[in-house]
């Protein structure tokens, strides 16, 4: 059942959508060779605590970290590790914060180091095709319209390979609601998208082929051919007018141009 949420409720949503970028631009700040991703969890943990909310992935199912931190050739749900990051992994960090309520959840993908510009432009048409799948999220569209201009610019533009069996989700008071948002389709087909619904648009792109598989962990979903993908995330209210997004990347983009070993 798709949960319309009030003027009120947004206001609050916003917040703890906000919230997620301040702790992914945060992390955007210390993200070098030889830190760990497990080392990134902990300071997200922490980071979020600082600021009154509760890492909405923590224990979500069974899931034991505070972040998703996947690297290079995992698209989602990859479990934090003590292994070194190193110069040329593609890191895509995905957080929830539960505040007040209300979740928020978003993702950003980086380039450490020396990164081929293959894999660079992965990542620039990855999120570009972020904001032309939000163009899509208005009033008396539909999901499937979304998908379909996600898909159109990765896959049939770019030759990518869009993740299926993974997708983007309604959003509120739980931290996956109705409708389910894919990143492909047709145009004219899926839910209904109404005034003050709240979702979350999130690309899954692969630099090859659209196959994956899952892990013996039961979490980390990888590429089937070994190939690096990309991940970007945004909490979208559905409203008259433009799109309002209540997620904001500006934090992190600032970050990531300050990191001398990040690469844009």
């Amino acid at each position: 059942m798709v949960k319309i949420k009030s003027k009120e409720e947004i206001e609050i949503m916003r917040d703890s959508c906000l919230l997620v970028g301040k702790t992914i631009a945060h992390l955007a700040t210390i993200i070098k060779t030889g830190v760990t991703s497990l080392h990134l969890n902990n300071i997200a943990e922490e980071f979020l605590k600082d600021n009154k909310a509760k890492p909405s992935f923590k224990n979500y199912h069974g899931y034991p970290f505070a972040s998703c931190i996947s690297v290079n050739d995992a698209i989602v749900h990859g479990f934090p590790v003590d292994k070194p990051l190193e110069s040329g992994d593609v890191i895509s960090i995905d957080i929830g914060a539960y505040k007040n309520g209300f979740h928020g959840d978003s993702a950003y993908t980086f380039a450490l180091g020396e990164v081929s510009d293959e894999i660079l432009k992965l990542l620039k048409v990855t999120k570009q095709s972020l904001y032309i799948g939000i163009e899509k999220a208005m009033p008396g569209n539909r999901t499937g319209d979304i998908g379909f201009a996600i898909q159109e610019f990765t896959e049939k533009k770019h030759g990518y390979g869009v993740v299926r069996e993974l997708v983007g989700h309604g959003l509120g008071r739980e931290m996956h609601e109705e409708p389910q948002v894919p990143n492909y389709g047709k145009k004219g087909t899926g839910a209904k998208l109404k005034e003050g619904m709240v979702i979350a648009i999130e690309p899954m792109i692969n630099l090859g082929t659209k196959d994956l598989y899952t892990e013996d962990d039961g979490w980390t979903i990888r590429t089937k051919d070994g190939k690096v993908s990309a991940h970007f995330e945004h909490d979208v209210h559905i409203q008259k007018g433009k799109p309002d997004i209540l997620s904001s990347f500006e934090d992190i983009e600032k970050a990531e141009k300050l990191n001398p070993e990040l690469t844009t």
